[in-house]
């Protein structure tokens, strides 16, 4: 039984959860403490404590500890690749990547550690002088979802702890193996006692603990929209620091010049790889009348090929939709987009495979208008639907009408529309000739309107959310 990580000490929880295979649901990967109310303020107050020391401790420190911790998650990326396939559903080559990245931001982020920057520059006022610095903002909640159960806590956590915050983190309820194993690892890196604190357990104890304690000075969110919008008000609230990812509704336009193979493997990468389960998928694919039905025939020729099976398994292109309940919400989806007029033109079904599994066909809808619901609503899952529209305007505008602003792209060969899109388009993230999923770690993360609310994530650009600006005036003599 994996227990919570509280003051540098393994703890038992309230009470246990099972965490299930989804591509064998026979396959049990732990079972794991849960945290309760009382245990997620004794988290908080021990990172309060321990925030004194480790907000002064120096660069070289702060760089120590996260450069071991990416050093050993490389190190043991085959392994720990492994045990999130199993608890999330990753092929195990997009698993072991995900290992890689978070490896990677650990490593990134040690370097920033000795680069906190500042300022120093003369006042208007003559013998006076301006020093310009940035400071910890305190104890950071962390709060992160189940489809990327490493690399985004990694990219939370990692920054918090680099410019001198300490931490506690809740992860998804659905992959605590993966979350657990990271903690462990950072358990042994040289961090004091209370810096860093795991708490498992449900989002309405421990993660509104984390959201209303007057301790908690950040919380940094990624999941749901409903969950976001609470998160955020309630912070306000108490003029604590916010910063949420929301998700994301993301077209990729295909123009009538594009070159049509790399425009099918930015759609199916997008849409399809990691079951779909990316708030930066594909799931609006925005077509032109002049290539349309070739762009079709070929994105079916494609998925033809892909093969849905054990996570694990040699071979697998797609790996199962993470648990009974994600499953039933994709079905739904597919079934209400025909309802409403849209044309079943590949998949969508349940297939049985020899363990016991959630295992989908990637779903392509065709006929479909911006104005059906399967248009509108993230449904995060292998289904993408194909939008007919007449030119480079009316597909532009079709891909900014949506309420999400995420991550938007392009495929074209038309200097002149990359370069009017990458203005145009509103998003925080543009592609263009390149799936819509798939982000580098060393620049800025996140949205415009309802996909992200306050300061981005990853890159240098971290620091505007985990510290805070002081200025110090000094009077010569």
């Amino acid at each position: 039984m994996y227990k919570n990580l509280i003051n540098g000490e393994w703890v038992e929880g309230a009470r246990t959860t099972r965490n299930v295979n989804p591509s064998d649901t026979r396959d049990l990967v732990g079972e794991y403490a849960q945290a309760d109310a009382a245990q997620a303020r004794e988290a908080i107050a021990v990172a309060q404590t321990a925030f004194s020391g480790w907000s002064l401790s120096t660069p070289q420190q702060r760089f120590d500890v996260l450069d071991a911790v990416g050093s050993e998650i490389l190190a043991r990326r085959t392994e720990l690749g492994d045990l999130l396939a199993r608890e999330e559903g990753k092929t195990l080559p997009e698993a072991i990547g995900e290992v890689a990245r978070a490896g990677n931001i650990f490593k990134f982020f040690a370097g920033e550690a000795l680069r906190p920057g500042g300022e120093l520059m003369p006042s208007v006022r003559p013998g006076v002088g301006v020093e310009i610095t940035r400071e910890p903002v305190g104890v950071v909640g962390i709060i992160t979802p189940w489809n990327f159960p490493i690399a985004i806590p990694a990219w939370k956590i990692a920054p918090a702890l680099a410019y001198g915050n300490s931490v506690v983190f809740k992860p998804a309820d659905l992959v605590p193996g993966s979350a657990w194993a990271l903690a462990e690892i950072l358990s042994r890196s040289g961090l004091p006692k209370g810096v860093f604190n795991l708490v498992m357990g449900p989002g309405s104890q421990v993660g509104q603990t984390l959201v209303d304690s007057p301790l908690v000075r950040a919380v940094s969110f990624t999941g749901s929209v409903g969950t976001g919008r609470r998160i955020i008000n309630s912070c306000a609230a108490r003029q604590a620091k916010v910063q949420a990812e929301m998700g994301g509704k993301n077209p990729l336009v295909v123009l009538d010049d594009a070159d049509l193979d790399v425009a099918v493997n930015a759609a199916v990468q997008s849409a399809y790889f990691s079951t779909g389960q990316r708030c930066t998928a594909s799931s609006r694919i925005i077509v032109t009348e002049g290539v349309h039905d070739a762009f079709v025939e070929k994105v079916l020729a494609k998925l033809r090929t892909l093969k849905v099976d054990h996570a694990l398994k040699a071979g697998t292109d797609i790996g199962p939709v993470v648990d009974e309940k994600q499953l039933a919400q994709n079905l739904r989806y597919v079934a209400l987009a025909q309802t409403e007029g849209g044309k079943l033109a590949f998949g969508g079904e349940v297939v049985e495979r020899d363990t016991q599994g959630f295992f989908q066909m990637p779903a392509l809808i065709t006929e479909t208008t911006n104005a059906m619901t399967i248009s509108r609503e993230e449904v995060f899952g292998p289904v993408a639907n194909v939008i007919r529209v007449r030119d480079y305007e009316e597909a532009l505008a079709t891909a900014n009408d949506t309420e999400f602003g995420l991550s938007s792209g392009i495929c074209t060969r038309s200097l002149k529309h990359a370069t009017h899109f990458k203005l145009a388009a509103q998003a925080g993230m543009v592609m263009v000739n390149l799936p819509t999923a798939g982000v580098d770690y060393h620049v800025p993360f996140g949205g415009s309107k309802g996909s992200s609310y306050g300061p981005r994530e990853q890159g240098s650009y971290a620091k505007e959310f985990y510290t805070t600006v002081k200025t110090a005036y000094t009077a010569a003599g």
